[in-house]
């Protein structure tokens, strides 16, 4: 239904939408009439000029009427019919906007169109009177480099300007006059310019009058804190001013910048403006809603507001929020003092001195030569009428004050006014008029105390009261004080006051103000102001924007501007319109009299929701009964007087139309000559829904901002409202309810625009922003439920009885409760549990608009979605009320010390066993046992205590028949466990439902409580039994007041958590039933040190167990096996300063706590290494101590010293061995021997360096027997030492018990791959947390290690290889056991042997432990893989060996005669040293360079000097034989003879292939090195003799020795030795082994070469 296109042809009028009538204005009876001619095209919006009118239809076309002048052609004259815009065509048009005499367009992309009457440049086109055709105009910000054109919004058009509001909100302006805002007075202006008063702010809608601009601007956020200047930066006055009066200060910040103003035209009436009214409402009174005193004064039955809290200037009318703090404005006094001495303080100048003064003030104007004019032009009569006038409204504001003050007691208000004022008469209620003369007089003073007070702060006139400042002091103006002394109760409520303006300042919500109409709005104005139509108090013109002061607060929502009147509609329709500005024709709809500053229009009518401003008349349209629009005109009339109002002079505005004729209006527009309304017929009821659910919403609105303003603000105000607690409850309800009634203030805005618009269905604020409204209500729920479960409204009802027994009525109007003698109790919650009943209107219009749809329509699917949605929060929300006041009825029976303790706002009552339904199992006979199940915890109340168990860590199951317990239920808490036995089956069946929902509910939160659409009956299932939840420990002994945060699992901390110890202590990490059981991080706080204690790592059943890091706080840390919470197992201590150059070092094993067995311990501050067994902390047994001066000891320890027997060897290789004492210290028997062999036998006694006793014998052995003994010394060194087998026995067992055996090769191997997979899984689902850890080929690594060698079938040399492959990816993952292993042992290794430990000494040793590493790997490897043979067995080769391939040095074929049989044999070093060399090298090679010292520098000498000869030289030298000689070499590619000079060419692959011996690791690899040296070698022969031959020894040696020589490897010595030592034993007789043997050969050859 929303676009069904009909065919033209049809008549017009068949489409139903944005029917367009039109009349002559001027007049109070009118026949409007259809416009034809648009082919039945919908009208989306019309605008007025003068004689001519703009119409955009639907397709975003442009049509005009009316007069056009400037068009060329025959229509100029006048065009009955609507013409179409023929340039604007394909140009899609959001909006138009008509001007005097001419026009405006803005296109989809903002782009703005101009068109008609130019002479004031009104069209943005330069030198041309008239634009006859719509034509773009460009809007470009020159402060955006490059130039970005500006996309407008909006346009408004006057007499000669036109204003374009743009997409960020600022103001544009061209044509000519002060209405531009713009500061140059260079008219007319063309180019298009920013109004920059006003950029930054945000501004919500522009209107321009004939000859001024209006423009409504978003307020700013409240300021926290912000400085405020204290003078205009223009004019230097102070913008703040303060007035005593009484016991009040009046603190205005309306100061008015003279600068702002353009003095035009001096006319001597516009220079003094009479001080009637106009002036002194611009004389900032503020006057504020009552809060303790509400006293209907005179007049539309209206409470008046009359403030009493004198510290609070809460400058607010009408029951109209105007958030205390935000305005600045309010500022409340810091602290009670200072209140007091300034009230007592008042001044006691004479009432006329002060009024004397006054009245200078007020008539002093700031002309442009500065006078100060005492004299007061004009008839006499107007002075005394000034002074009389100013003597009543003086009167009145302290009056209004005074009797606040005394809370409508001692004195009355005409008391006080006799007191102060000349009598005057009492004439009616009219109300001064704008001229100065008698009438002034007759102003009655209670209507100007009923205007002064309903006017709130009023905008500044010129003429403010403003402090000022001669004579450098402060004067200040003051009332004589009526109250002999300040009232305690005053003082006590300024206290208060900071505390209560916080409740009403209402949270508005940033995202409703971004997708609503924003209420929080000022309105400004400038231009021409000679009627006043700028508000601003005075008739002065503006060049510049200025805001209308007094209406601020006033929720203005859209603004008119007719020719010489302003209007203003408000949110609160009731309240309706204000209007101000030229009243010749009684257009502002109240008085007769023009105003300066805004008053409220008075329409008849439910409340008006559209205005349109003519040139002198305004029209309203308001709602009338059946929800129907009306149209009401106030201005000229031709026809006879139709007085509607009770006030005969003023004019009221006419009802001129009503729906019944036309249908339904949804907008009026206004122009020169004729009216427009555009028309929708209500199909299917679908326009009067809409209507309805505006004008309702509106209604709505009025009714809630009744119920803040006049109910929530007193009570607010009220004294002794019962405790904090309660206080805080009603402030949290009060601004909640402030939201909601903001939200409905601006969704009753947003329906209104919503009205005038295309009116889809889909983009209805409730449908499309659902989630707010639904949100806002349950806010408010759940605050005025909270307020009423603790008896809020019980307590509101005492306190507030006087102020609520006064107001009856209003409360009855207001809750729509009519029954006789109603609790007051009861009418509070009926108040505020009222706009729970708006849920169900919604819900009933959404469905309404629905059945106007297609039911296969989206639409109608949505509508219908949204209706229920509505409909089942509110029957949550009254179920949610229910819940209240059940609980409430609960507490009010229940024992009130208890109550105390356990009432909680948000805590509801699901049920209790007061019926002795439930009991207690093995309770005592007399013991009273009390259940009550809240939405959070069920408590068991006993006589005097009671005990509660939090709902989140509560476990129930029905106990099984059999057991014997009937109808029974089991607890589970954390700490406790019982049973309840219930009477019946039925109340058992009831209370297990009850509470597993509660405690569903309970852990699910009240968020996802309310399932939009579910409605309440969201499907119940168990409460998991694994949970999150928190708790604090009561009674457990080792978790005492503890609390743990994370899963459970029936009842027992279970997974994931965190621990907390009232100590400081903290646990964070797995839990297993109750204990602290896989990885976790633990803190322990140490109070002397103030550190903490901080472990890493695994644990099992509450105890450290399992590998971790354990940071000390005194900075030692530890790395390695716990056990039990103590240290067990291999592991790493540092300590010391800094980790890094820690002064000790251990590795090693533990045994509870303690050093025991095997360990490196490493004493850097000493310089010395000791690596041997310990025992509870002291080195005991046997050891090796290393220090940095090279001394060397192995022997026997006891309690950390050397005793027994041992060998001592010097750097110099000095040796001692025998009997020790002490460390270093040599006691007892003992030989001594020198480097150059000689020795001493005897007793030593003596600390080793610093001279030792002997007695003994020295022999001097031959010297040909000195060869054979000096190594036999050396050659016993490790004898004393711990077995390499002894060593790093923790490490293995770890690795051994990580497979799950039990010792070393004792297990199921199943089962240890099991263990392997696990481990795998679990350290990588640990690491999934943090994918830094893994790199990825890390990860890669891990995938394939999912895959295991098969081991089925005979074992073959594949096999063999897919063994090796696993096992080089194992080692190359710490999270495979192997892995790990590995790790370990290359740290070990490194610990060991480098620092003070790189000691050639120890080299034997290093070989002998990677030894012992590469059996016990072994072991483990042969227990995974089974089928692996043991260590020397050979693998069969496949027979496809290729036959016939010629060894080196035999003749004959190589069957392999050296080897037992052909094959592969099986070795730990073959299987394992290519995964642990490579790790362990550097350490190891270093020690074999450092042992092989001498002998490398001598061999490298010998390189040296040799190689400097050329090739020939040194081949000959060597004796090669001549026909070994290559005759050419490749030198950089080409060819060449060799000669006398030629240098490293020869055999120089061979060489080069020797020299990556030093880049291999493994000896296997070396090895295969030498092999293809020689390879090379014989290559070389080959090519040079062209024949085959056979290699000898003889002529073999020489070339090798010439491609060793030319290799230049410098620790040649070193690869020998490696080889020799770790090379496969079974390798020594092979081809490679002779090789080898020739290599060393060359090595030893090379070192006693004597160069002749």
């Amino acid at each position: 239904m929303d676009s069904q296109e009909r065919s033209s042809e049809e008549a017009e009028g068949a489409k139903e939408r944005g029917l367009v009538y039109v009349w002559k204005a001027g007049s109070c009876s009118i026949t409007p009439e259809r416009l034809l001619g648009l082919s039945g095209k919908t009208v989306l919006q019309a605008s007025l000029g003068t004689s001519h009118g703009l119409l955009l239809t639907e397709g975003g076309e442009v049509y005009s009427f009316g007069k056009l002048p400037w068009r060329s052609g025959p229509e100029e004259l006048c065009a009955n019919s609507p013409i179409l815009e023929k340039a604007l065509l394909g140009q899609h048009v959001i909006t138009v906007a008509a001007g005097s005499f001419h026009n405006g367009a803005v296109t989809e992309g903002g782009v703005v169109y101009m068109w008609g009457n130019n002479s004031a440049g009104q069209c943005a086109v330069a030198n041309q009177l008239y634009v006859p055709e719509p034509q773009p105009i460009s809007i470009s910000d020159s402060e955006t480099s490059p130039l970005l054109s500006v996309r407008i919004l909006q346009l408004a058009c006057g007499e000669e300007h036109t204003l374009a509001l743009s997409l960020s909100r600022e103001i544009w302006a061209w044509g000519s006059g002060c209405q531009l805002g713009l500061i140059t007075t260079t008219f007319p202006v063309t180019k298009p310019q920013k109004v920059e008063h006003l950029a930054g702010r945000v501004v919500l809608q522009i209107a321009c009058g004939a000859y001024h601009s209006l423009a409504l601007v978003q307020c700013l956020p409240v300021q926290e804190m912000k400085p405020i200047p204290e003078r205009c930066n223009h004019c230097s006055q102070l913008l703040i001013t303060m007035t005593d009066k009484e016991d009040h200060v009046i603190i205005s910040d309306s100061h008015c910048c003279p600068l702002g103003v353009a003095l035009a035209d001096n006319q001597p009436e516009n220079q003094v403006f009479c001080p009637s009214l106009e002036t002194l409402e611009g004389k900032s009174v503020t006057s504020s809603q009552s809060e303790d005193c509400q006293k209907p004064l005179v007049e539309e039955h209206r409470p008046v507001a009359l403030e009493s809290d004198g510290a609070s200037v809460l400058s607010s009318n009408d029951g109209q929020e105007d958030g205390g703090i935000s305005s600045p404005g309010n500022i409340l006094f810091p602290d009670k003092k200072e209140v007091k001495e300034y009230l007592i303080s008042l001044s006691d100048h004479t009432l006329n001195e002060t009024l004397g003064k006054k009245t200078c003030t007020e008539l002093e104007q700031p002309s442009q030569e500065e006078q100060v004019s005492a004299c007061i032009p004009g008839p006499p009569g107007a002075s005394t009428s000034a002074l009389n006038s100013l003597v009543a409204s003086c009167a009145s504001a302290v009056g209004v004050r005074v009797a606040a003050t005394y809370e409508a007691g001692a004195l009355s208000l005409k008391k006080v006014m006799n007191f102060y004022g000349t009598p005057s008469n009492d004439s009616g209620s009219q109300s001064g008029s704008g001229s100065p003369g008698p009438e002034a007089l007759k102003d009655s003073r209670e209507e100007q105390v009923r205007l002064e007070s309903m006017q709130g702060k009023k905008s500044s006139s010129l003429v403010d009261i403003r402090e000022e400042e001669s004579e450098g002091g402060s004067r200040r103006l003051s009332l004589p004080g009526l109250l002999s002394q300040v009232s305690p109760r005053l003082l006590r409520k300024v206290g208060r006051a900071k505390m209560r303006t916080v409740a009403l300042t209402p949270t508005y919500s940033g995202e409703a103000d971004a997708l609503l109409p924003s209420l929080r709005t000022e309105v400004w104005s400038w231009g021409k102001g000679k009627d006043g139509q700028l508000g601003h108090g005075d008739v002065l013109p503006r060049l510049q924007p200025l805001c209308v002061k007094s209406l601020d607060g006033k929720e203005v929502i859209h603004l008119s501007a007719g020719g010489h009147h302003s209007l203003a509609l408000t949110a609160k329709s009731q309240v309706q319109v204000y209007s101000w500005g030229s009243n010749s024709s009684g257009q502002l709809g109240h008085l007769n009299s023009p105003t300066t500053v805004p008053r409220l229009a008075k329409v008849c009518g439910d409340g008006v929701w559209t205005t349109a401003a003519g040139p002198d008349y305004s029209l309203f349209l308001a709602d009338e009964e059946d929800y129907q629009p009306g149209l009401y005109y106030s201005g000229q009339e031709t026809t006879t007087e139709n007085n509607l109002s009770e006030n005969n002079s003023a004019k009221s505005p006419v009802l001129l139309l009503s729906c019944s004729k036309i249908g339904y209006i949804s907008n009026v527009i206004a122009g020169g000559d004729n009216c427009l309304v555009l028309v929708d017929k209500n199909i299917m009821g679908y326009i009067a829904s809409l209507h309805e659910l505006a004008s309702t919403e509106r209604k709505f609105y009025f009714r809630l901002s009744e119920i803040k303003s006049q109910v929530l603000r007193p009570l607010l105000g009220l004294d002794n409202l019962g405790n904090a607690n309660t206080i805080q409850l009603l402030q949290e309800m009060a601004s909640r309810f402030s939201k909601l009634c903001y939200l409905i203030g601006q969704h009753g805005a947003s329906l209104s625009s919503f009205l005038h618009g295309v009116k889809e269905a889909r983009s209805l604020a409730i449908l499309k922003h659902s989630s707010l409204f639904l949100d806002s209500y349950t806010e408010y729920c759940t605050s005025v439920t909270n307020f009423l479960v603790m008896g809020g409204f019980t307590l509101l009802a005492k306190p507030a009885i006087d102020f609520l027994s006064k107001n009856q009525e209003l409360l009855q109007k207001l809750s729509e409760k009519n029954e006789e003698n109603l609790q007051l109790v009861e009418v509070l919650n009926a108040l505020f549990f009222m706009p729970f009943g708006r849920l169900h209107n919604y819900a009933r219009t959404l469905l309404k608009l629905a059945t106007c749809f297609e039911v296969a329509s989206p639409e109608y699917q949505k509508l219908q979605d949204s209706s229920s949605c509505y409909e089942s929060l509110a029957v949550l929300l009254s179920r949610k009320r229910k819940e209240a006041e059940y609980t409430l009825g609960f507490w009010k029976t229940f024992p009130g010390k208890m109550t105390d303790s356990l009432r909680k706002p948000d805590r509801r009552l699901i049920c209790e066993s007061s019926n002795r339904g439930l009991s207690l199992q093995h309770a005592g006979r007399f013991s009273v046992n009390w259940f009550i199940l809240f939405n959070d915890a069920l408590v068991h109340a006993q006589f005097s205590t009671h005990h509660i168990f939090s709902l989140s860590t509560l476990w129930v199951e029905a106990l099984s028949e059999e057991a014997g317990n009937v109808n029974g239920l089991k607890i589970t808490t954390p700490e406790e466990q019982f049973v309840l036995l219930s009477s019946t089956p039925q109340e058992k069946t009831k209370w297990l439902r009850a509470i597993s929902q509660a405690v569903d509910q309970a852990l699910r939160g009240t968020s996802d409580l309310f399932l939009y659409g579910a409605g309440g009956n969201v499907s119940r299932q168990e409460p998991p039994i694994s949970r999150s939840a928190k708790y604090t420990f009561y009674k457990d002994s080792r978790f005492k007041d503890a609390v743990y945060d994370g899963r459970w699992l029936s009842g027992k901390p279970h997974g994931r958590g965190t621990l907390k110890w009232a100590d400081g202590r903290m646990y964070s990490g797995t839990f297993r039933t109750g204990l602290e059981d896989g990885y976790g991080e633990y803190r322990v706080p140490n109070k002397a040190l103030n550190k903490d204690d901080h472990y890493v790592g695994y644990w099992k059943e509450g105890k450290m167990c399992g590998h971790g890091v354990y940071s000390y706080a005194t900075g030692e840390v530890y790395e390695g096996c716990f056990q039990d919470n103590m240290r067990h197992g291999h592991g790493l201590l540092r300590s010391g300063k800094l980790t890094s150059s820690s002064p000790s070092m251990f590795i090693g094993q533990w045994t509870m706590d303690k050093k025991s067995g095997y360990g490196v311990f490493d004493d850097i501050t000493r310089g010395e290494k000791y690596m041997g067994m310990w025992q509870d902390d002291f080195c005991q047994g046997n050891g090796v101590v290393v220090t940095q001066f090279g001394l060397y000891y192995e022997g026997a320890f006891s309690t950390n010293k050397m005793m027994g027997t041992g060998i001592l060897l010097s750097e110099d290789d000095t040796v001692y061995e025998g009997e020790f004492s002490d460390n270093w210290t040599l006691s007892g028997k003992g030989t001594l021997t020198l480097p150059n062999g000689d020795y001493i036998e005897g007793l030593f006694s003596g600390e080793w360096g610093s001279g030792i006793k002997i007695t003994g014998t020295y022999f001097k052995p031959s010297l040909y027997e000195s060869e054979k003994d000096k190594p036999k010394i050396l050659r016993k060194l490790g004898i004393l030492a711990v077995p390499p087998d002894e060593k790093w026995k923790a490490v293995f067992e770890e690795c051994w018990n990580q497979l799950g055996c039990e010792s070393p090769g004792q297990g199921d191997r199943w089962k240890a791959w099991d263990n392997i997979a696990v481990a795998l899984t679990t350290n990588r689902r640990q690491h999934k947390d943090s994918p830094e850890l893994l790199s990825r080929s890390h990860t890669q690594t891990l995938e394939s290690l999912e895959f295991i060698p098969q081991h089925t079938g005979a074992f073959t040399l594949e096999k063999y290889e897919n063994i090796k492959k696993y096992l080089i990816k194992a080692c190359d993952t710490p999270l495979h056991p192997l892995g790990k292993l590995v790790e370990t042992l290359v740290a070990v290794y490194r610990m060991t042997y480098v620092g003070v430990g790189a000691n050639r000494r120890l080299l034997q040793e290093a070989v002998r432990e990677i030894k012992s590493y590469l059996k016990r790997i072994f072991q483990l490897v042969r227990f995974l893989f089974p089928d692996l043979p043991e260590e020397g067995s050979t693998i069969p080769f496949v027979a496809t060996e290729t036959k016939g391939r010629r060894s080196f040095c035999s003749g004959k074929s190589d069957s392999r005669s050296e080897s037992p049989e052909p094959g592969y044999v099986v070795t730990s070093f073959g299987l394992l040293l290519p995964v642990l060399l490579p790790r362990l090298y550097p350490p190891l090679f270093m020690l074999y360079a450092l042992d092989n010292e001498r002998e490398e520098d001598i061999y490298w000498e010998c390189v040296l000097r040799l190689n400097k000869q050329n090739d020939t030289a040194l081949l000959s030298f060597l004796g090669v034989q001549t026909k070994f000689w290559p005759g050419t070499v490749s030198i950089l590619g080409e060819s060449r003879k060799v000669s006398s000079n030629t240098k490293d060419a020869c055999f120089a692959s061979a060489v080069e292939c020797l020299q990556q011996i030093s880049t291999t690791f493994t000896p296997a690899d070396k090895l295969k090195v030498i092999q293809q040296t020689f390879e090379e070698i014989s290559q070389n022969v080959l090519e040079s003799l062209q024949e085959d031959f056979l290699w000898s020894m003889d002529d073999l040696f020489p070339v090798f020795l010439y491609v060793v020589l030319r290799a230049r490897i410098r620790n040649l010595g070193s690869e020998v030795h490696l080889i020799e030592d770790l090379m496969d034993p079974y390798l020594q007789h092979g081809e490679q082994g002779i090789m080898f043997t020739t290599l060393k050969a060359c090595y030893y050859q090379i070192q006693h070469e004597k160069l002749t």
